[in-house]
């Protein structure tokens, strides 16, 4: 029983899985409590990289073949969490932005919907898709508008930049081909539909407020990736 224990090899599967997600979660937050304590980088910026850097816990859910129930699972307890932190001091270095958002709360939701639509019927790579370019995407829109933004523009009572916004329409196309591509292969259909899903995730992105983009950039991208898909397929 103790070898057991002590071998990781003989662990089961599930245990290794939850493991594993765990300590790339439990990482992601030491780095942005540690940001935000230490102020080494502005509280827009913070939130970003952890938007990115929990995004990317996808991948490592797709390359484990992790069962959908356990997404979904996950979703709805960092949902919970993510309400809870509105009105509690528990992600202070994510909610911190300085204006009324849902963001979190919506990131949260946004994964377990994807799981649920497209995790469950073996089309992993849909879910993988509209997750990425929410957080690669949207997270690169921010910190290359913030860093390098010289030509703003507004929609309602938000500031843009353009090079924000390229910057989201370039990493959203580059995540569609090398997905999609990458498990279809790379024909001009494919190319055609990250084109699409590019152009539609960065104007979803450019309109939405109160962080209401973290539910329409994955799901309004997926979903038309998808149709696209099988309209050409």
């Amino acid at each position: 029983m103790l070898e057991t224990v002590l071998n990781p090899t003989q662990w089961p599967l599930p245990v290794v899985q939850v493991l594993l997600v765990g300590i790339w979660l439990g990482v992601v937050g030491v780095i942005s409590e540690g940001l935000y304590l230490t102020k080494s980088a502005s509280v827009e910026i913070t939130r970003k990289i952890v938007h990115i850097g929990a995004g990317n816990v996808i991948l490592l859910a797709w390359w484990l073949q992790t069962p959908a129930w356990m997404g979904i699972a996950a979703s709805l307890l960092f949902s919970l969490v993510a309400l809870l932190s509105y009105w509690l001091p528990i992600l202070p270095g994510i909610n911190s932005v300085g204006r009324t958002s849902l963001g979190t709360f919506f990131y949260a939701i946004s994964i377990g919907l994807l799981t649920a639509a497209f995790w469950t019927k073996g089309l992993a790579a849909f879910t993988v898709l509209g997750i990425l370019t929410m957080t690669w995407g949207d997270g690169m829109a921010a910190i290359i508008g913030q860093s390098f933004g010289r030509h703003p523009y507004q929609v309602w009572d938000m500031t843009k930049s353009w090079e924000g916004t390229s910057a989201m329409f370039l990493v959203s196309f580059i995540i569609g081909g090398a997905v999609l591509g990458g498990v279809y292969g790379l024909t001009p259909e494919i190319g055609a539909i990250a084109l699409f899903t590019a152009l539609t995730a960065t104007v979803l992105e450019s309109f939405s407020r109160w962080g209401i983009d973290n539910l329409t950039v994955p799901l309004g991208s997926t979903f038309l990736a998808y149709g696209l898909w099988l309209w050409w397929g």
